[in-house]
C-alpha cells in the first residue's frame, strides 16, 4: 500500500505542475515528498472543491490516496479553518523563488503541512520559524513536524512574533487588511520577500508579494500575485480597511 501511496503523492506533485505552471523543481520534489496524510489524523477526512467551496463533502473511505488532489482538507470545519489548497500555495512558493539554506517565517502554520513543504524546499541548511496562534494547532503542527529539523513551531501571535533573526521571507496564511511593522523590519535587508493576502470581510482578495530593495532597506517594491479567499488573521483587521479594500478590489 505505501508504494501506491508514494505512487499518488508523485502523481499529485506532477499534476500540481501542470496546473500551477510551477517552474521551480524544488516545489515540485517537496509536494512529491510530504505526506499530507501525517497531517490530518486517520480518514475519512472532510474536504472542499475549489469549484464549490460552499459545502464540505466526505471522503468515501480512509484511503490515503484521497487527500492527493488539488482539495482543501477541514482542520476545524465549524471555524471554516482548512488546509489551503495545493495548486494556490505551489504557485505562491514559486513565485517566491526559494532556495536551499534560506529562513523562512510561515504565520499561520495550522497543522503544519506546509510549513513541511517549506522545510522540504530551504532543505537541512534552511530554517522554518513555523508560528500558530491556536496553542492545541501549534502542539499538534510541533508533533506532526517532528520529522523535519530544520522546521520550529512557536505558538504565538504571528501579527506581533518578531522571529529572532531576519527572514529571507514570510508567508502569512490568513488574510489582512493592514500590514504588521515587524513583518516589514523583519525582512532581510537583500530582497527579503513578504507573501500576504489582503482580503475584504467577505475573506477575499488578492496576494501581495512585498520585496524589500536592498540598497535602501526602507524602501520596498510591492506587486499582485494572484487571488485568494482565505481565514482572517487575528490582529490583521481593521473595519474601515475592510471597506476601502472591498471597494479597491471591485
Amino acid at each position: 500500500m505505501s508504494d501506491l501511496i508514494e505512487e499518488a503523492r508523485r502523481h499529485y506533485a506532477e499534476e500540481l505542475r501542470f496546473t500551477a505552471r510551477l517552474g521551480s523543481r524544488a516545489v515540485i520534489d517537496a509536494f512529491a515528498t510530504v505526506p499530507r496524510e501525517r497531517f490530518f489524523g486517520p480518514g475519512p477526512w472532510r474536504v472542499l472543491s475549489p469549484m464549490a467551496l460552499g459545502e464540505y463533502w466526505t471522503t468515501e473511505d480512509a484511503d490515503p490516496r484521497d487527500l492527493y488532489h488539488d482539495v482543501l482538507i477541514a482542520i476545524d470545519e465549524e471555524r471554516r479553518l482548512n488546509n489551503g489548497q495545493p495548486s494556490l500555495w505551489a504557485r505562491m512558493y514559486d513565485n517566491l523563488d526559494l532556495s536551499d539554506g534560506v529562513h523562512v517565517v510561515h504565520v499561520g502554520a495550522g497543522t503544519g503541512y506546509y510549513s513541511a513543504i517549506l522545510a522540504e524546499i530551504v532543505g537541512r541548511a534552511g530554517r522554518v520559524t513555523a508560528i500558530e496562534i491556536d496553542p492545541a494547532l501549534a502542539a499538534l503542527a510541533a508533533s506532526n513536524l517532528d520529522g523535519w529539523p530544520q522546521a520550529t513551531v512557536i505558538a504565538a501571535d504571528g501579527f506581533a512574533f518578531r522571529p529572532d533573526r531576519p527572514a529571507d521571507a514570510i508567508i502569512v496564511n490568513a488574510g489582512v487588511t493592514l500590514l504588521s511593522s515587524v513583518w516589514l523590519d523583519t525582512l532581510s535587508a537583500e530582497g527579503g520577500r513578504l507573501l500576504v493576502p489582503l482580503t475584504n470581510a467577505e475573506w477575499w482578495g488578492c496576494f501581495v508579494i512585498i520585496t524589500r530593495l536592498g540598497k535602501n532597506p526602507d524602501t520596498y517594491r510591492a506587486r499582485f500575485a494572484g487571488r485568494v479567499g482565505v481565514i482572517p488573521c487575528v490582529g490583521g483587521r481593521d473595519p474601515a480597511a475592510e471597506e476601502r479594500l472591498k471597494a479597491a478590489l471591485a
